[in-house]
């Protein structure tokens, strides 16, 4: 039977959820918003150890400046009022993505964040921030090449952003989409995609433990025959 260790999200559908409410796309970035708090719940619940959420990607950028200011507003207010709650659960913060290009006092709390929680064990959660996996894999080919180690897998993988954490089993994507949107490309060639028609608010605790029932019963040969 498999067991997932490592599940990865692609939250999308907030702001498309906010207009069928008849509100504004901000309505629905705040309902996703509290919908994370009940996913990680889910993820501790079933025992997930790594839990990576895509947050906020490099070419959100290309987004109305009103609508990143409500984002990131939204995620200075998350840490400001649950961060304690995150220490207290035993929870881990680790950042994946380049974060200077972001307010310094956003940049400031998300380092605190991760000081924090660097010693908590119940489940790390990474928060994919200004994030591209192409950019990544480039800078980790660029990191290879300096540091005069041989261009193979091993260190390509060993130089991601994700050097300390196993490749996902599941990556499960929200929002009647189906495509991956620069998101850990490497580590995704052997993940089992579940592409999910809901809208990320209205994705709940059933829906992700259906999704892990389903991945248990698979049979993953990665490439070879059983």
């Amino acid at each position: 039977m498999n067991l997932p260790r490592h599940i990865a999200i692609i939250m999308d559908g907030n702001g498309r959820w906010g207009l069928k409410k008849n509100k504004t796309r901000n309505y629905g970035h705040s309902a996703g918003v509290k919908n994370v708090e009940k996913i990680i719940e889910a993820a501790i619940s079933n025992k997930i150890e790594f839990l990576t959420l895509y947050t906020f990607s490099t070419e959100n950028w290309k987004r109305p400046k009103k609508e990143i200011s409500f984002l990131i507003y939204l995620l200075e207010k998350y840490l400001d009022q649950q961060l304690k709650k995150l220490i207290k659960k035993n929870i881990k913060i680790n950042i994946l993505g380049n974060i200077n290009k972001f307010p310094i006092f956003l940049k400031s709390k998300l380092i605190k964040a991760q000081k924090l929680t660097t010693n908590n064990n119940k489940i790390q959660i990474n928060v994919a921030l200004n994030y591209g996996s192409k950019e990544e894999i480039i800078n980790s080919i660029k990191t290879t090449i300096k540091l005069k180690e041989v261009v193979n897998e091993k260190n390509i993988s060993k130089n991601l952003y994700t050097k300390d954490i196993p490749d996902p089993e599941i990556l499960i994507r929200t929002g009647d989409r189906q495509r991956l949107s620069n998101f850990l490309l490497w580590q995704s060639s052997y993940t089992e995609i579940f592409f999910i028609k809901k809208l990320w608010p209205d994705f709940n605790k059933d829906d992700f433990k259906k999704i892990i029932v389903k991945f248990k019963r698979m049979r993953r040969n990665f490439g070879g025959l059983r």
